[in-house]
């Protein structure tokens, strides 16, 4: 398409005036949030993942639907770890092309990961990349054993023009992690052009934890991947294909990303043809305005990346939240849920069928673990929480010796500033346990993340409704993060178990994956025989698309990739 044709359908896309339908090979999609940066080493977010997953490409993806298996992008192959699993050797793809016209060399690869390991920070990705590499999470300002001798022995290019990591620990969910958007290889010299950082020894200081969102790269980027940018504005961005990309040729050729923050304006453009994706809100919403609708079609059932819970803190950090701070009927103590009796009863409690029905609309799935079904490990042979008021009343009639179903309770309980699920959540477990004793009581409290952010890490909320959305597909960012006396939730739940402990650095030290598996069930048990958590049912996607759109289906899908919530990259999208 030349630079008029597009240039007057920019026009018409991204102005007021309405199109009977959007041109075949022309993709609409309407969003309720902006780009925050287009460099893939700042990318964290999923709108900015979706356009940086198709400007840029990594070494390899996942395989289809699958989250257990890759194929190659970049690679020319996968490779195999080898030193022990602390090595891994990775010839790249020949042939390849940025979009500024220059080749792909293995010098690019190595100073992408370099520029990822000097720029790391926590508002980044790259922890869990510098975590694998380095040792450590954090980068040179923050932890003095990061050196530039390190960085530059973690990733380098051998003599063949193989790019060599080494990492300083096994980590066998290090490949997984090099599937995120944010790892896309950069293109060296353009980088360096752009006003970028050298490479060099010599500056690489100046660099260290350096917010690069809105660097010179960010405002005009030169990936390999099927689209290139051709331009990004506060309102939207638009792409168009590469004409030299080393894949196949996509169907779609231009790309128009709109922001447009209210709901009903994206879903009457949806319905007149004049977006051919949008972000659709909730599920209540997809049934209430879209579902049925003349050339709309809403592809149900898709498997989801997250999983949330209800967090009974079992030591909580005192504060005004505990009001009398003893089991006299008026508060709890701080230990109030380390009593074994206590988790067993409010997780008889929960109503799981009526939050399935009120919440999911009948489309939930009740979970045994903190982990989404497809992921390596999930146990499906652990025995799944029920609802059982009668089991309910009685381990309130045990807790503490008595004295909880004698004396009574109030737990003061919040939520985040629109977090629907999370309310409902406590809404249920609040009437199902102030049902059996009318001397218990919990108070219902919204806050706003910011504050809940800061009072979970200090220990401070009692029972609190949390989730987690992988970050890449390995189990590893799920059962650490929410079991282990290290992961980032511990102060949230205060609940510790050294045989949990000890499984779960075991799995992190083998690349085994049926050992792997065999660990987490372990987690899996253990947890569910000592009700560590009210374990949410599992959500399922739903998307909605039009009907001459083709490339989303359960079959395609993918809760890892970004783009406009397909599950899918842009250059497997087509049209009728």
């Amino acid at each position: 398409m030349n630079h008029r044709k597009l240039g007057m359908l920019v026009a018409l896309l991204m102005g007021q005036g309405a199109l009977a339908a959007t041109p075949r090979d022309t993709l609409v999609v309407q969003q309720a949030a902006g780009i925050s940066t287009l460099d893939p080493t700042a990318t964290y977010d999923t709108f900015s993942s979706q356009v940086v997953e198709n400007i840029y490409e990594t070494l390899w993806t996942y395989k289809g639907a699958s989250l257990t298996q890759m194929t190659p992008l970049l690679a020319a192959q996968l490779p195999t770890y080898t030193n022990g699993g602390r090595t891994l050797v990775v010839p790249l793809r020949q042939g390849v092309k940025f979009h500024s016209g220059n080749p792909l060399r293995c010098a690019d690869a190595e100073y992408t990961y370099r520029r990822n390991l000097v720029t790391n920070s926590p508002e980044s990705a790259n922890w869990f990349v510098s975590d694998a590499l380095l040792g450590t999470p954090k980068n040179a300002a923050d932890d003095k054993s990061v050196t530039w001798a390190r960085i530059r022995s973690a990733v380098k290019c051998d003599a063949q023009g193989r790019l060599v990591f080494t990492l300083a620990k096994v980590d066998p969910a290090f490949m997984t992690k090099l599937a995120h958007a944010s790892q896309g290889v950069l293109d060296r010299n353009w980088a360096i052009k752009q006003g970028e950082w050298d490479g060099t020894e010599k500056t690489w200081r100046d660099w260290v934890g350096k917010d690069v969102s809105g660097s010179q790269l960010s405002l005009h980027p030169s990936g390999t991947g099927a689209y290139r940018l051709v331009s990004a504005k506060s309102d939207g961005v638009i792409l168009q294909a590469f004409p030299n990309y080393w894949g196949k040729a996509p169907a779609i050729r231009n790309v128009f990303l709109q922001k447009v923050a209210e709901l009903a304006p994206r879903q009457q453009a949806f319905l007149w043809g004049d977006a051919d994706l949008i972000e659709a809100g909730t599920r209540a919403n997809v049934d209430a305005q879209l579902r049925g609708r003349p050339g709309v079609v809403v592809v149900d059932g898709l498997p989801s990346a997250s999983a949330q819970a209800l967090f009974m803190n079992n030591k909580v950090t005192p504060s005004e939240a505990l009001g009398s701070g003893k089991l006299d009927g008026k508060g709890i103590p701080a230990n109030f849920f380390s009593d074994p009796d206590v988790r067993r009863a409010f997780v008889a409690a929960f109503d799981y069928g009526r939050f399935i029905r009120e919440v999911q609309g009948g489309k939930g799935t009740p979970r045994t673990m903190l982990l989404p079904e497809t992921f390596l490990g999930y146990s499906r042979g652990t025995q799944l929480p029920a609802y059982n008021p009668a089991e309910a009343r009685q381990a309130f009639q045990k807790a503490w010796g008595g004295e909880v179903w004698k004396n009574g309770f109030v737990i003061n309980a919040n939520y985040r500033t629109g977090h629907v699920l999370g309310q409902t959540a406590l809404e249920i477990l609040k009437q199902n346990v102030e049902a059996l004793n009318p001397k218990f009581r919990i108070n219902i409290q919204v806050e706003p993340w910011s504050e809940q952010s800061v009072r979970f890490q200090k220990g401070e909320e009692i029972l609190l409704p949390m989730g987690w959305s992988a970050d890449y597909a390995d189990p590893d960012n799920f059962m650490y993060t929410f079991y282990s006396s290290q992961g980032y939730f511990y102060p949230s739940n205060n609940w510790k178990d050294a045989e949990v402990d000890r499984w779960l650095d075991q799995a992190r030290a083998t690349i085994d994956p049926a050992a792997r598996a065999r660990l987490y069930r372990q987690v899996a048990e253990r947890a569910a025989d000592r009700n560590a958590f009210v374990l949410l049912p599992a959500d399922q996607n739903v998307r909605v698309i039009r009907s001459n759109l083709r490339g989303v289906s359960a079959s395609t899908y993918n809760p890892m990739r970004s783009f406009s919530f397909t599950g899918t990259f842009l250059r497997e999208l087509s049209k009728n």
